[in-house]
């Protein structure tokens, strides 16, 4: 990158604009306000896109799928004080999910002395760091310059997640110089050999190889995927690494993790290799990975390898560096697991699924019919996509993306919006329940004026049906589980959005089919009723 010269005139809330955009941002979510309106003065100079929320939430979650979608940082503009406070839950979750998300706020100039200002916080820095990487005050050009530099450095070298930079409102207004060009990227240390041959030794001995493949596998699906195949391996996936092992993987239980008996299926291995993953309550929703045998856990964050279950060997390094050290060694093929074992564990999990929460199953198996295999889905807190996660195989990796650990209601809509942002062209989905969808149905009015063909498949099951069935297993009335829903199809013409209620599993297909190809998002509500039609 070359330095901007010309820009040696500017408030620093416009030179910041200009940095981003010669750092690769093209695109930027927020909404402005007195505060921070210094921030945009230099956005469309520059050539950035802004895309507007209508809550500060929504814009953090676009910046999430847009994150998600595209592989790049995804870049947030919000006020002091409650904007701030509003895009913390998409920080949340971008936190638990290993999102590049950098949120950039306006601050007031002091607070200790002075009460009663717009927007004011006891300690505004502090309340966002509870929720992200880590959040600083840049109180000089060169600080700010330095701090986006350290987080975008930091999203490319390790564990990707949320940072938060604010701003004093007298900083952003005053003339700064131009961001200093940017320093080439120091390529990431290669993994001892050592350790390579350690893993490798393990891996031959093994005659029952059962390796979890996480997130962190995601990007480097296709040499995993080789390794496995050499190795005659079985392989479990995550809820985060769905799709790294294709649909036709014969030794693949997929993403069944949270199965009761397959910590049974765990235990016959003789060796356990976990990559990129937390292997946390959420991928197993039990207290035991199930184990008996060695487990050796790779992760590109020290701090991971020291949670969650015990393991006999902990390799700090990048998953994709490991599968092409191992992709270049001679491994031996395995014959200890028997395709019909998994076959068989993976059909009586589906009808697991289908008997706990019945009527999802059919729609799934019609929606992905129905579905180019490029298409990328959001969903959101359902038992649509819960069911969904375990059932529906994923062909390619980082195509269905959830709001796994911290698990917030409404992440569908706005991510989706962002994630048909980063891929114009590409299918993108949107899969919301019927309360969630509410929390953040006002992004409809965004992408309607994007004219995304963005359908959304509503489930209606008219409550908080996970709700009632967590509450009668723990012998509870169910109380407070049934809200007063709108007319959801009024409520999405009323946005200029397309809307309709598919009456057969036909009717379901023909729908989705028109919405990846309408001018402007189409609202598709879906009931428990459809599936028996």
């Amino acid at each position: 990158m070359t330095e901007i010269s010309d820009r040696t005139t500017s408030p620093l809330g416009a030179q910041i604009s200009h940095m981003l955009k010669a750092r690769g941002v093209e695109v930027i979510f927020g909404i402005p306000g007195v505060h921070n309106q210094e921030m945009y003065r230099g956005i469309e100079e520059a050539g950035i896109t802004h895309v507007l929320a209508r809550h500060e939430q929504g814009a953090g979650f676009m910046a999430d799928g847009y994150a998600r979608a595209s592989g790049k940082p995804g870049v947030a503009y919000v006020i002091t004080g409650p904007g701030l406070c509003n895009i913390m839950t998409a920080m949340g979750q971008a936190y638990s999910d290993s999102v590049p998300l950098l949120v950039l706020s306006s601050c007031l100039d002091e607070t200790a002395a002075t009460t009663g200002q717009l927007h004011q916080m006891l300690d505004q820095r502090a309340a966002a760091a509870c929720v992200c990487d880590w959040s600083q005050e840049a109180r000089t050009a060169a600080s700010a310059y330095a701090l986006i530099d350290r987080a975008l450095t930091e999203f490319a070298t390790k564990r990707a997640r949320p940072k938060h930079v604010q701003v004093p409102i007298a900083v952003l207004q005053a003339v700064s110089e131009a961001a200093p060009a940017e320093a080439p990227l120091v390529a990431c240390p290669a993994i001892a050999a050592q350790v390579v041959d350690e893993v490798a030794k393990a891996l031959d001995d093994a005659e029952k190889p059962l390796i979890i493949l996480g997130g962190g596998a995601v990007r480097c699906a296709s040499a995993w995927r080789d390794v496995v195949t050499r190795l005659g391996a079985a392989t479990f996936t995550t809820y985060a690494g769905r799709g790294v092992m294709g649909v036709d993987a014969p030794l693949d239980f997929g993403a069944c993790l949270a199965r009761p008996d397959s910590a049974a299926m765990v235990a016959k291995a003789d060796l356990v290799l976990a990559v990129g993953t937390d292997l946390s309550q959420c991928d197993l929703w039990r207290p035991h990975l199930g184990h008996r045998a060695p487990l050796i856990r790779v992760d590109i964050d020290p701090a991971n390898l020291g949670r969650g279950p015990h393991c006999d060997r902990a390799v700090l390094a990048d998953a994709g560096a490991l599968a092409e050290a191992l992709r270049a060694r001679s491994l031996t093929l395995k014959s200890g697991w028997q395709a019909t074992e998994i076959s068989a564990a993976r059909a009586r999990w589906r009808a697991e699924c289908d008997a706990e929460r019945p009527g999802i199953l059919p729609l799934c198996d019609a929606l992905r019919a129905a579905l180019p295999t490029e298409t990328m889905i959001y969903s959101d807190m359902t038992q649509f996509a819960y069911v969904a996660q375990e059932v529906w195989p994923m062909s390619q990796p980082g195509h269905w993306h959830h709001p796994t650990g911290f698990g917030t209601l409404g992440y569908a809509l706005p991510a989706a919006i962002g994630g048909a942002v980063a891929r114009r062209g590409g299918p993108t989905v949107c899969i919301a329940g019927d309360y969630g969808f509410q929390y953040t149905a006002q992004e409809l009015g965004t992408a309607v004026e994007l004219r995304l063909p963005l359908p959304i498949l509503l489930w209606d099951n008219g409550k908080l049906k996970e709700i009632e069935d967590s509450m009668v297993r723990a012998q509870i009335a169910p109380n407070a589980v049934i809200a007063h829903n709108p007319d959801f199809l009024a409520l999405a013409r009323a946005y200029g959005a397309h809307a309709v209620a598919p009456a057969t599993l036909e009717g379901l297909q023909g729908a989705v089919r028109a919405a990846l190809g309408a001018d402007r998002p189409t609202l598709i509500h879906m009931s428990p009723a459809l599936s028996h039609a």
